[in-house]
Order: structure tokens, then C-alpha cells, then sequence
């Protein structure tokens, strides 16, 4: 009788190595997978080696990097997206993509299940495991950490630790450094171990992407960020002449360029969509810096009132961004509303970037609705004041009407 068939969601870290042999010994074949989406230390021969040497009958390395910025990052960013207003959804938008060419390799493999390393209290699970059943329902799934004889063996990260030992599975993790990371190229994400203490303080050895603003220069780096429709064209250096166009390639710059400014850095405990909460570290250079400077744009070329309308949906966005929902309906028809907004979201944002701060500090466009004359201090221009009178008075009617019915209550 033939092996089923498992194609296995494969970093080549601690939880992916345990369950690719511990799927070997469950009699599964199992085909590895893993996607270069911009982690600073990806290497494929070295993971694609590690996974045949545990025991993978194939292997697939994907490169999702372009895709990754131009159909997932920018969609957030021209979005505003934060999840509870902080958490830029890194890990987030990553999990949609990586689930998408998985069901890709599994269709081309013939495989009858996909399988994730994500644990049973996370996040990542439901991302992973609706953009399975969405993308490809006939097929099923095996989610380890959910599964009670796995559970049963593997008790938390020392047991993970102490298997690979046993079966010469070589990690990076150790008993006395385990906190868990997840890296792609927006950002890096820190949690579990000493973080699960809310109160203790990241340790600066943990940092990958940013210095700290404490150690970053005492000059400021000024750069400027061209849009055209909301999306990020050009990044320009003007302290020492830099220009970078292209997606991945202005992407990439920035996060280096923030990096060495210390910028991007987010300490916070989150809602677990799962009904938790939980602690996480990020850094974020690139995306701070994209996010700051096309909130700011859009507050010179879009309406006051669809602002208003854009303001309540953002929340929304971000929170089917955070809860997997990438794949459904209402993200469909969000993100044709936000692409709407962004016609004229077209021009160049100057940023000061100095010790952990990226300020906003010129901007200008052909489509601005910012009117120097019409605002003017110093001249009267078209503004003809006198006709606020009634403007005010009329603004004031409901006021004057409530304060009646008040003052009636009263007596």
C-alpha cells in the first residue's frame, strides 16, 4: 500500500525538523516545502539538506519574495493596516502566501495532506489552516500541536530540544536561549521564553534588523518616498545620494536604512485571535517607515470624509489580516475599497530618520487638495469669512437645543 502523501510547511527550524521526523516515523511521505520570503539568513541548500538528511522524500523551495511585497506588504500598508492599532501584521500577511504555493506543491505532487508547525494556542494555525480549507477543502490536514499523541510526547520546547539531540537533528535553539522567532522580510517576530514575562525587558543580543536608537548616529538621514497610487515607486537618499526602485529593492533599502536608525521596534501584548493574550516583539523598519509616510501623503490628497470612511474600516482590514482571513469575501471587497481611495494618493513624502524617529518633514503632490493661498494667515483669498457667521450658527442650533432640554430636565 502506498505512503500518504504530506507536503509539510518546512523552515528548517526546531518545530518543523521534530515533525518532518516525526512524520517519517508515523509512515507518511513527506514532502518538505519551505519559501524564501526574505528571511536574512534563508539558505536554501543548507535547509534543503537538512530536510533530506531527516528524512524528506522531495524537496520545493520557493522564492515569494516580489509577490510577497507587491501583493500582500503594499495591500497592507496602502491600507494603513495595524492590528489594534500597533502591530503591522507581518507574520500575518506572510502565512496567506506561504499557504497558497503550498497547496500549489501539494496539487503538482498529488499529495492528500498538508501539514504546519503551528501550535494549538497560536495565531498562525488559523491562518494556515483556512487558507487550506479555502484553497484546497478535498484535502487534509495534520496540525501536530493539535494532535494528542504528539502532545503527549512533546510537552513544550525542552522535549523539541531534547528529540533533535536524540536524532542528531542540528537547532539553534537551547535551553538557555529559546525564544521563538519568525522572520520575513517585513519584519522579525520574538516571543515565548523569557517574553512570556510581560515585565521582562527584550534583550538587545535578540535584535536582528535594528540597531538599537540608543547606538544609532547622531546625524539624521533624510529620504524621501515617491507614491503613485498609494504604492511605493522610488526611495531616495538625499544625505548621500542613494536611489533604489522596485519593490523588493526599495523594500530592502529601507529595512537597512531603518534598521541602522533604530527604527521600527514595537514592544506590546496583543489579542490572540484564539481568545489570549500574548506578548510579542517586533521589528519593523521598512514598513514603519512606509506606513508613516503614506498616512501622512494621504492626509494631503484624500477627502475629509472619505478619510472618515477609510478611518472605521481600517480596524476591520487589519483584524481579517490578523485572523486569517485573506482568502474570503469581505477582504475582497475592503481591499477594492481602499485601492479606490488611492487615485490621487500620488507624490513624494521627505522623512527625517534619527535614533528610533521617522518624521515626516516635507511632502508634496500634483493632486493636493492643501491650498496655501485659500489657508493663508496672511491673505484673504477666495475664503471669504463674513459667511462663517451662519456656518457657525447653523453648526450650533442642536447645541443650543440640547442645553434647553438639559436645563428643563433640572428644574
Amino acid at each position: 500500500m502506498d505512503k500518504e502523501k504530506v507536503v509539510l510547511a518546512y523552515s528548517g527550524g526546531l518545530d518543523t525538523s521534530v515533525i518532518l521526523k516525526w512524520l517519517i516515523e508515523k509512515n507518511y511521505e513527506v514532502i518538505a516545502y519551505t519559501c524564501n520570503i526574505g528571511q536574512n539568513d534563508f539558505d536554501e541548500d543548507k535547509i534543503k539538506e537538512k530536510a533530506l538528511n531527516v528524512g524528506a522524500g522531495k524537496f520545493y523551495s520557493v522564492d515569494v519574495r516580489e509577490e510577497f511585497v507587491n501583493d500582500f506588504v503594499f495591500k497592507a500598508i496602502m491600507a494603513n493596516a495595524k492590528y489594534e492599532g500597533r502591530y503591522l501584521l507581518g507574520t500575518a500577511l506572510a502565512r496567506p502566501l506561504i499557504a497558497k504555493k503550498q497547496v500549489e506543491i501539494a496539487r503538482k505532487e498529488n499529495a492528500q495532506i498538508l501539514s504546519h508547525g503551528a501550535t494549538g494556542k497560536g495565531n498562525d494555525q488559523v491562518r494556515f489552516e483556512l487558507a487550506y480549507l479555502t484553497l484546497a477543502p478535498e484535502m487534509k490536514i495534520y496540525a501536530p500541536w493539535k494532535d494528542r499523541e504528539f502532545l503527549d510526547k512533546f510537552k513544550g520546547r525542552d522535549d523539541l530540544i531534547e528529540y533533535a539531540k536524540q536524532n542528531n537533528i542540528p537547532v539553534k535553539q537551547t535551553k538557555s536561549d529559546p525564544w521563538s522567532t519568525d522572520e520575513n522580510l517585513m519584519h522579525i517576530s520574538y516571543e515565548a521564553g523569557i517574553l512570556e514575562n510581560p515585565m521582562q525587558e527584550p534583550l538587545e543580543r535578540m535584535f536582528q534588523l535594528t540597531v538599537s536608537p540608543k547606538n544609532a548616529p547622531d546625524k539624521e538621514t533624510i529620504i524621501e518616498i515617491v507614491f503613485e497610487k498609494g504604492i511605493p515607486v522610488e526611495v531616495r537618499n538625499l544625505s548621500d545620494g542613494t536611489a533604489k526602485r522596485g519593490a523588493l529593492n526599495l523594500f530592502s533599502y529601507l529595512n537597512e536604512v531603518g534598521g541602522k536608525n533604530g527604527i521600527g521596534r514595537l514592544d506590546m501584548v496583543e489579542s490572540r485571535y484564539v481568545g489570549m493574550k500574548s506578548r510579542g516583539v517586533y521589528e519593523s523598519p521598512a514598513a514603519t517607515i512606509l506606513h508613516t509616510a503614506h498616512i501622512d501623503l494621504e492626509g494631503m490628497t484624500m477627502d475629509r470624509e472619505v478619510m472618515k470612511i477609510r478611518d472605521m474600516l481600517i480596524p476591520l482590514y487589519a483584524e481579517k489580516i490578523y485572523c486569517g482571513y485573506w482568502f474570503s469575501p469581505e477582504m475582497e471587497i475592503l481591499g477594492k475599497f481602499f485601492t479606490s481611495t488611492q487615485d490621487y494618493v500620488c507624490g513624494t513624502v521627505r522623512l527625517s530618520l534619527y535614533k528610533g524617529n521617522a518624521n515626516v518633514i516635507g511632502r508634496k503632490s500634483e493632486f493636493s487638495l492643501y491650498n496655501e493661498e485659500l489657508v493663508s494667515m496672511h491673505e484673504k483669498g477666495k475664503y471669504e469669512p463674513e459667511k462663517a457667521r451662519g456656518f457657525i450658527d447653523i453648526n450650533a442650533l442642536r447645541l443650543q437645543i440640547n442645553y434647553e432640554r438639559e436645563k428643563m430636565a433640572k428644574k
